[in-house]
């Protein structure tokens, strides 16, 4: 039996309301539940999720809708005091034992926040690029965690930020690292002098990771968002990076991520990048390099992207070497011929089915189907982050429901030979999900066995040490759950290809002179080399960034968001734009 609960008026981030979702869920006798704002579009999904009801018209964009599919109505008590403690304790902000002061308007938080040049913004992509606008227009850096914004608004916007000499990384960018301090989802990695410039969450966490591993570290790591290497938006905000971190005394080696850009786009940056002085790597995750060039190199996976950039800080000698891959002992049927990737990273997704396709030689897709990454036959690599999976749900980094899923479905097929996973630690996932995980991959084993097969199940860890959910304990965790823990995820995809007999043949890159054909003048500007040293910054949205840009080390001021005018966007432009105009007649004046 459905219910529907409308608290007015109390506006929440959507990360905080799929992790209550995720609560609720685990309550005994609730059968499904969703907890949206009341937004037009947030009330489409509750009706494609089977969770539609009448009371929910009565909802507005700043209204909490909870919709409960319940075995009993006795139960809707404690729903609703779970629900009022879970928000409670969200509100607190604490970070040892001291509550964080938070301010509600934009005026207080630009007083409060006067020496924070950089804005974090992590609110719904609808209203995002107004409050870009509003941000780049105090003189404020922008990262936005946020997705869903125009391609027009995104190019906009980026052209106002390279105007002005600030940096707008994102929109959708999931991770970052300024001055050593933690923005959004991110690993906590020894300081050290490698710069990365990437337009990938993941592909950053699994390389800045993995020089932490090798013993080194970085200064910093600037996301750009996925779509700024597209000839639409033309580089601006990675060619902006690159000229800041070439001008950055702390940074010896800079690494440049991503996955291909268009071919104008990828000309240009490795014009400029023949231009610096320092050393610099490129992944363009997809290709398969076959040369280096003087001062600037160029990778095929993650793992050489992170071991060129430890050896050229160095100053070793880059010499080709073969991958050597330790095979497991396994007991495969003659059925079991087949290979499946459930990713909680994106980018890992990418690599996994870049490498796959590589070991096993296969052509297109023989199937289409959203979510996956790559659909061969019974090859199959999933991003169960994609928003298909997403949609009014949380992602698999907080939410291990869904890989569950897949899991309990490929082990039951008796040619499921190998499944690949990825557990993705730091700020802003799980807090134990390898607890979460062990027990359906332990019951997957045993159903194996039972029927007189191995199932492999082999893992990489992104995380380090430092991170809160510690590596060790993870490790262990899915070690004894029967999981086989590789390094990277190039390792584990190559053992999985070994186990079947595959492997990848690697190209000996041969060294190339190839001069530079970019002519710009770009230069960073004072602004964009001052970010570098602050560890001040303004959070306009979820409050867990701000409570890890505090636990790091920095200083925060927690802008607790609400949309202005009902949540009516159109309203909310001719506020801004009437703001913006009696500003400029005071100024004129």
């Amino acid at each position: 039996m459905l219910n529907t609960i409308i608290k007015s008026n109390s506006y929440q981030d959507s990360i905080v309301l799929m992790l209550l979702t995720n609560k609720i869920s685990t309550i005994e006798g609730v059968n499904k539940v969703s907890i949206m704002m009341g937004t037009p579009a947030n009330k489409d999904i509750f009706k494609t999720g089977g969770l539609y009801t009448p009371e929910l018209e009565k909802a507005s964009s700043n209204d909490m809708v909870v919709v409960l599919d319940v075995e009993n109505d006795s139960i809707i008590e404690a729903v609703f005091d779970e629900i009022d403690r879970f928000l409670e304790e969200q509100s607190k902000g604490s970070v040892g034992g001291e509550v964080e002061e938070s301010v509600r308007t934009w005026d207080k938080a630009l007083e409060s926040a006067k020496n924070a040049p950089l804005a974090l913004i992590s609110i719904p992509g609808t209203y995002a690029a107004l409050e870009i606008e509003r941000a780049l227009h105090e003189g404020k850096h922008v990262f936005c965690f946020s997705d869903n914004v125009a391609i027009e608004d995104e190019k906009r916007l980026k052209q106002i930020a390279h105007d002005k000499g600030l940096l707008l990384m994102g929109p959708d960018c999931g991770t970052g690292i300024i001055n050593g301090i933690p923005l959004a989802f991110t690993n906590i990695v020894r300081p050290g002098r490698i710069g990365i410039v990437g337009a990938s969450g993941t592909g950053i966490q699994e390389v800045t990771t993995l020089i932490h591993k090798l013993g080194e570290g970085v200064t910093h790591a600037i996301g750009t968002g996925g779509r700024d290497l597209k000839e639409d938006i033309g580089g601006i905000t990675l060619m902006d990076s690159i000229v800041t971190l070439e001008q950055d005394p702390n940074t010896d080696v800079i690494v440049v991520i991503s996955k291909p850009p268009s071919p104008v786009v990828r000309e240009k940056v490795l014009g400029l990048l023949r231009k610096i002085s320092k050393p610099a790597i490129t992944l363009f995750l997809g290709e398969k390099p076959e040369y280096h060039e003087k001062n600037l190199y160029h990778a095929y996976s993650l793992e050489e992207t992170a071991s060129l950039a430890v050896k050229l800080l160095r100053k070793e000698e880059i010499v080709f070497e073969e991958e050597k891959i330790d095979l497991p002992l396994v007991k495969l049927t003659e059925k079991q011929k087949y290979i499946k990737g459930f990713y909680s990273g994106g980018t890992l997704a990418s690599e996994a089915a870049m490498l796959l396709k590589d070991g096993l030689h296969l052509g297109e897709d023989t199937e289409e189907k959203e979510g996956y990454i790559l659909k061969n036959d019974g090859y199959e690599i999933l991003d169960l982050g994609d928003d298909i999976y997403t949609q009014g749900k949380p992602h698999p980094m907080i939410d291990p429901e869904k890989r569950i899923e897949m899991i309990e479905k490929a082990s039951s097929d008796p040619e499921t030979a190998v499944i690949l996973l990825d557990v993705v630690l730091g700020y802003g996932s799980h807090s134990d999900m390898a607890s979460q995980l062990a027990p359906a991959i332990k019951k997957a084993k045993a159903q194996a066995n039972a029927e007189g097969r191995d199932l492999v199940f082999i893992g990489t860890i992104v995380g380090t040490d430092l991170d809160p959910q510690g590596f060790n304990e993870q490790r262990q965790i899915l070690e004894e759950a029967g999981v086989i823990i590789k390094m990277s995820n190039n390792k584990a995809v190559r053992t999985a290809l070994g186990i079947l007999g595959m492997t990848i043949k690697d190209n000996m890159k041969e060294m190339k002179e190839i001069e530079s054909t970019f002519n710009e003048q770009l230069e960073p500007s004072r602004k964009m080399l001052d970010l570098l040293g602050t560890k001040e910054f303004l959070n306009i949205g979820l409050r867990s960034f701000s409570d890890a840009i505090r636990e790091e080390g920095g200083t925060s001021i927690q802008f607790d968001w609400r949309p202005v005018a009902g949540g009516n966007v159109t309203l909310q432009k001719a506020l801004y734009f009437l703001n913006n105009y009696q500003v400029e007649l005071v100024e004129a004046k």
